[in-house]
């Protein structure tokens, strides 16, 4: 069981972290906004200009990608890509709700929803047990808190405009 709580771990990365590479390597280029712009009667957009489209496909492509190099099918890669997209997406609505700025840091909210929707996904692909749940979404949640730490450090990450 070690190798495949690893493989779903770097899957689940591969799925959160595709669209910050997309936005390093493309800047500002096919940045359309999931909600475009729309805002809702809180006077806040839905989940603001941080969520893109760029970034859906890029979760997507890359997550295949990497799950067909471990061996697991395209379907799997999709199922996990959307639902740490899915958990990002939510965790941005609430962050609009609570009036927090796109690309704020809200440890824990972002990266709770991003990694326990793919995991709970795939408990019996990867016959996960309740402490490999949550094992995996702890393991993530830190890796992510020092990942992000660094990239704001060294200013490859930014706020949105």
């Amino acid at each position: 069981m070690a190798i495949e709580f690893f493989q779903l771990l770097l899957l689940i990365i591969i799925a959160n972290g595709a669209p910050v590479l997309a936005r390093l390597l493309l800047n500002d280029r096919l940045n359309a906004a999931i909600d475009n712009g729309v805002m809702l009667k809180d006077n806040h957009p839905v989940f603001g200009a941080s969520k893109t489209w760029r970034g859906v496909v890029a979760a997507l492509l890359a997550t295949i990608a990497g799950a067909l190099f471990l061996n697991y099918s395209a379907a799997i890669g999709i199922q996990i890509a959307i639902c740490a997209i899915s958990g990002d997406l939510l965790s941005s609505f609430i962050k609009r709700r609570l009036s927090l700025q796109p690309s704020a840091k809200a440890p824990l909210l972002d990266q709770i929803p991003e990694s326990l929707f793919p995991t709970l996904i795939m408990v019996s692909v990867f016959q996960l047990q309740l402490f490999a749940i949550v094992m995996l979404v702890v393991s993530f949640t830190l890796i992510d808190l020092i990942i992000t730490h660094f990239l704001y450090r060294w200013r490859l990450l930014r706020k949105s405009r």
